[in-house]
């Protein structure tokens, strides 16, 4: 049941942290193509790790995002009813960097398949 529950809480977070970052934030240091890929909310509900996927400067993005933990924190109370507001833990999400990298290194393994075979029936002839 606990389960079910974090991960009901985790997807209305996701939604919610999401909102507030699009709309409420309005801090330079942002990346305007910021989103909240996934939050993971702990089982005593006192942390929440939010991760974040950026395109642009990860750095100042995290900055900004930590300098306003608070607000956030402020706004998710408003708009979730909890009797405890989790702790924002934010941290970069590397899921889409590592996915291209290993579609890189399949792509580059299929050419070099392509390429032995074509040597291979070249030397057959």
């Amino acid at each position: 049941m606990a389960n079910r529950r974090n991960s009901r809480l985790s997807g209305e977070m996701q939604r919610v942290i999401s909102e507030i970052i699009r709309t409420e934030l309005k801090d330079p240091r942002l990346s305007e193509l910021t989103s909240v890929t996934d939050v993971h909310v702990t089982e005593d509900l006192k942390f929440a790790k939010v991760f974040i996927s950026v395109y642009g400067d990860t750095k100042s993005t995290l900055d900004a995002l930590h300098s306003a933990k608070g607000f956030i924190r402020r706004e998710i109370g408003k708009r979730i009813k909890m009797r405890i507001i989790p702790e924002l833990i934010f941290e970069k999400d590397d899921s889409i960097e590592k996915g291209i990298y290993m579609s890189s290194l399949i792509n580059k393994v299929i050419e070099e398949e392509a390429s032995r075979k074509v040597e291979d029936e070249s030397d057959d002839e």
